[in-house]
């Protein structure tokens, strides 16, 4: 299965949390795969952060941190190994390394709060 393929097939699901999982210990962030080049598949949606805050959670993908290792990319899939770009969202909307948000998708259950967070 080709990268690409596993992030579509796990943004497709449409995960049940589990209970530990808390609101207050979340956050809407910008993801972007790196598995298939400087410029991937990217989201903004809902992360939620471990209790330790070393793992971040996002429809079923887990990501820990590179600590500063990373070329251009700043957390990786631990089930994979795949390199992503979490980040917070930009109110100017470039997100992406290269500037711009063409293609980026936005979660319907974030896309309120999302746009209160640009504005």
């Amino acid at each position: 299965m080709r990268h690409a393929d596993h992030w579509r097939e796990k943004l497709d699901q449409d995960a049940a949390l589990p209970k530990a999982f808390r609101l207050s210990r979340s956050r809407i962030m910008y993801i972007e795969s790196k598995s298939d080049g400087l410029e991937g598949e990217a989201v903004v949606g809902r992360v939620y952060f471990s209790k330790s805050g070393k793992t971040l959670y996002y429809k079923g993908l887990r990501f820990q941190s590179l600590k500063g290792a990373g070329f251009k990319a700043n957390y990786f899939d631990i089930e994979t190994g795949d390199f992503y770009w979490i980040s917070g969202p930009r109110k100017d909307q470039n997100d992406r390394l290269y500037g711009g948000n063409r293609g980026v998708l936005v979660d319907d259950d974030v896309r309120d709060e999302y746009l209160a967070l640009i504005r």
